[in-house]
């Protein structure tokens, strides 16, 4: 049965510690004859850029600092022009309230990280000056991190960072790297934040902070309760889906949460709420049916 852990709560506290504890692991087995100098100074510049600097008018204590990490794989690097071609799997994660147990609160993967950097590279961040890709990628998961997170403590709380990143891709359609144009990939930087920022998917944010905050902060201590809040909660999942059929949004939450989803309601949910969230998710993901069918023991 989930566990439930301890939590920030809503609001963060006002103290002097900066928001995310992000770290970077970087593989370059992809790529050969190189000195290892450059990745190591890239690991520790793209931790210290997103550790060190406030990103928001909120601060964390250290023990509330978003848990995130970054991992790396370098497809080819050219120590010509300095270049990277990489894919990032990001996942970030918060604590549930009452035990130890952590959830994934976003994940994705982005296969056209791309970006330049030379060892002694110094990364500055201006909002309203843009020009460099490496500062703009991590800027905008900075505050996608952060807007995630606070949309599952209070209902579309991330609203302002997620507003921030949003800037940020639209610096990016000037800067000639992928990921950032708008329609080019409905599963690219800007098609996934359009998505879910867009008014017709409400219902995928309104879910977000239902699930977190009326299910699985309350999971240790009124278990039924917070398992009925989500399946309730579920209908919400299906109206973002139904509202825009082709988003990757929920499908992606589907992704990240699977074997949480399947452990909240194969351990001890009724048969009813079982049969609602295959439906559901079925609808959702069909390819993860082979999943989906343990709802249904």
């Amino acid at each position: 049965m989930l566990a439930t852990a301890w939590i920030v709560g809503a609001s963060p506290c006002h103290t002097q510690a900066q928001e995310l504890n992000a770290r970077v692991s970087i593989n370059r087995s992809q790529v050969s004859n190189t000195k290892g100098e450059v990745f190591d100074a890239l690991q520790k510049t793209m931790e210290d850029f997103l550790n060190n600097r406030k990103w928001t008018d909120l601060t964390f204590r250290d023990n509330e600092k978003i848990q995130c990490t970054l991992n790396l794989t370098v497809n080819t690097y050219s120590d010509t022009d300095n270049s990277f071609t990489c894919s990032l799997l990001l996942t970030s994660s918060r604590p549930v309230y009452g035990s130890s147990y952590t959830t994934t609160a976003y994940s994705v993967k982005d296969p056209q990280f791309t970006f330049t950097f030379r060892e002694h590279d110094q990364l500055e961040y201006d909002i309203n000056n843009i020009s460099n890709n490496l500062v703009a990628l991590l800027a905008y998961y900075a505050y996608v991190i952060i807007g995630m997170d606070m949309d599952t403590m209070a209902p579309k709380g991330g609203t302002p960072y997620l507003q921030t990143a949003e800037q940020i891709v639209q610096a990016g359609q000037t800067m000639d790297y992928p990921g950032w144009k708008a329609f080019d990939d409905s599963k690219n930087r800007f098609g996934l934040l359009n998505d879910y920022l867009d008014g017709a998917m409400e219902s995928m944010r309104e879910w977000e902070y239902v699930y977190h905050r009326q299910g699985l902060d309350r999971m240790a201590s009124a278990p039924d309760s917070a398992r009925a809040a989500i399946a309730e909660g579920l209908d919400l999942l299906r109206q973002a889906h139904e509202a825009k059929t082709m988003s990757h949004v929920p499908l992606l939450f589907t992704e990240y949460k699977r074997e949480e989803l399947l452990s909240i309601f194969t351990e001890r949910g009724t048969k009813e709420e079982k049969e609602k969230a295959y439906d559901i998710l079925f609808a959702i993901d069909a390819s993860q049916n082979e999943s989906w069918k343990k709802l249904k023991k």
